[in-house]
């Protein structure tokens, strides 16, 4: 099996690089100046403040919103009515073929409780997707509409002034419309779209670098709907002014989907760069 699409070696992996940084974070923790707060949001939505130093509990609001580009790439099965097409594309193949997009994150944060809602919306267009055992038909002209919305609900399990962590519950709703037409002319083309709710759980880790850098480790797993639906995320985060923070780094998500009647099925990886910028409003 392929590691990169194996949940439970991926989840192992997060764990592996918690204890990890974990320990580093303990190691320097009186090694760093912590004259300045850092506070960082993930393309999960998950914020914390690194490195705050305080004289009393914050029992405030805060809320942050990240608009964020995802270059990426994709590869796997799609299908409607029984018809089949294996998708390989590059993130430049897909930026050529979006035809729009919108992507973000709100969180809402008190004390150590966290709400974050992340939403993806694509729509995008492969007139060259390659039929999968189907006889006769040279090539297929895939057009998808795609929305992803995941609210979640967590607690800070861990808050030292150089490591945090968040335990993490919530769903993942998705809606994805298919279209295909065939060369040669079949059926004038066959559509279909499907909506369905995954619950997911998971969790994020962030350690303070230097006073105004962090790395964030995040991700989730789950399913319902789909079996399985998970992902994962690595970020550098610096604050570049008090109310405004940059992320960069690697996005990987996958999902397997087919409906009871095994008539529309959505079996792809998606991964590539992810950058971004946290407003915070509050």
């Amino acid at each position: 099996m392929n590691t990169f699409r194996n949940p439970r070696a991926i989840l192992s992996a997060i764990v592996v690089l918690s204890s990890l940084l974990m320990t580093r974070a303990v190691a320097q923790q009186k090694t760093f100046n912590l004259n300045s707060p850092v506070s960082l949001v993930d393309a999960s939505g998950q914020s914390s403040t690194s490195g705050t130093t305080s004289t009393g509990p914050d029992n405030q609001w805060h809320i942050g919103f990240f608009p964020y580009l995802w270059f990426a790439g994709m590869h796997g099965t799609t299908g409607i009515l029984g018809y089949n097409a294996s998708i390989k594309a590059s993130p430049g193949d897909l930026l050529s073929h979006l035809d729009i997009g919108l992507m973000g994150t709100v969180e809402v944060r008190k004390e150590r409780f966290v709400i974050p809602v992340d939403f993806i919306w694509i729509a995008l267009s492969d007139d060259k997707a390659l039929p999968e055992n189907e006889p006769g038909i040279e090539s297929i002209t895939a057009r998808a509409g795609q929305f992803i919305l995941t609210p979640k609900a967590g607690y800070q399990i861990i808050d030292m002034p150089k490591f945090k962590v968040d335990g993490l519950v919530g769903l993942r709703y998705w809606h994805l419309g298919q279209k295909f037409h065939f060369n040669p002319v079949l059926l004038n083309g066959v559509s279909a779209s499907q909506d369905w709710v995954d619950a997911v759980a998971g969790g994020r880790i962030e350690t303070l670098v230097a006073p105004k850098a962090s790395i964030i480790i995040a991700g989730d797993a789950g399913g319902g709907g789909a079996s399985p639906d998970y992902q994962v995320v690595g970020l550098l985060g610096v604050k570049v002014s008090r109310r405004i923070a940059v992320q960069a780094g690697w996005r990987y998500m996958d999902v397997h989907y087919r409906n009871n009647t095994r008539l529309f099925l959505y079996d792809v990886a998606t991964s590539g760069v992810i950058v971004g910028a946290t407003f915070y409003l509050k």
